[in-house]
């Protein structure tokens, strides 16, 4: 017989007649681990069992120490030895600040300001560019922000800004057509301007950006309201 692998599942079994007999008797007052030892399977194949035959735990074992459940007063004597009694008064009371204090804690406390982790290795200065998803030069410019990536800003938005002030609400600085780009020495005054964000949604819908595609959208439109109205005509007539 293979050796089973400690913690692996168990192979599929199936259960004899003499099995399914003895866990209708002995389910509902015995723990399913003690089962599952006796059927050689795991305690989960029990719990499926018991549940396709309808069996339950009773109330005399669920309300028993036997059954796990911690129940208030009614613990098992050597739950009740470690139990917090009435009056009891803390070892700290009166030290405020006195936990995680000791030299040998604080050495391996983590500093404030400090990195570990993914964030250690990724970190870059402020200052640092780059170019992100969309194609666009970024530059780090804080490390304070909660969220990663507003530490990062455009640097055609760094350039109009450094002109005119911050952006107003409700607008967006973004390249002249054609003078998109990403080389720093070409990203300039003379090639940004600042839209409404309204007015550069409306420069980006498909149908601004692609002619023939508009056409096609107006095309689908006169055909769906033709179908629409031939088939208002027909129900009509049955009516």
């Amino acid at each position: 017989m293979t050796k089973r692998k400690p913690g692996s599942t168990p192979p599929r079994r199936f259960w004899i007649p003499e099995e399914i007999e003895q866990l209708r008797r002995e389910y509902a007052d015995r723990r399913t681990a003690e089962l599952a030892a006796v059927f050689r399977c795991s305690t989960a194949r029990v719990h499926a069992k018991a549940a396709d035959l309808g069996l339950h735990k009773s109330e005399a074992f669920m309300e028993s120490d036997r059954s796990g459940r911690i129940q208030r007063g009614e613990q098992h004597p050597n739950m009740q030895a470690t139990q917090f009694k009435p009056g009891h008064q803390p070892w700290s009371k009166g030290t405020k600040g006195i936990v995680g204090t000791h030299p040998n804690t604080r050495r391996t406390q983590f500093k404030k300001g400090s990195m570990s982790g993914a964030a250690q290795h990724n970190y870059v200065p402020i200052g640092s560019e780059r170019i992100n998803a969309d194609g666009y030069l970024e530059r780090k410019v804080n490390d304070e922000h909660p969220v990663p990536a507003r530490r990062w800003v455009g640097v055609h938005r760094l350039v109009w800004e450094a002109t005119n002030g911050p952006v107003p609400s409700g607008h967006v600085v973004c390249f002249l057509p054609g003078r998109r780009t990403a080389d720093r020495g070409k990203i300039t005054l003379d090639a940004l301007e600042l839209v409404s964000r309204a007015e550069l949604a409306q420069r980006n819908h498909p149908r601004n950006r692609d002619p023939e595609l508009a056409k096609l959208v107006q095309l689908k439109g006169a055909i769906t309201r033709q179908v629409n109205r031939i088939a208002r005509e027909a129900k009509e007539k049955k009516s």
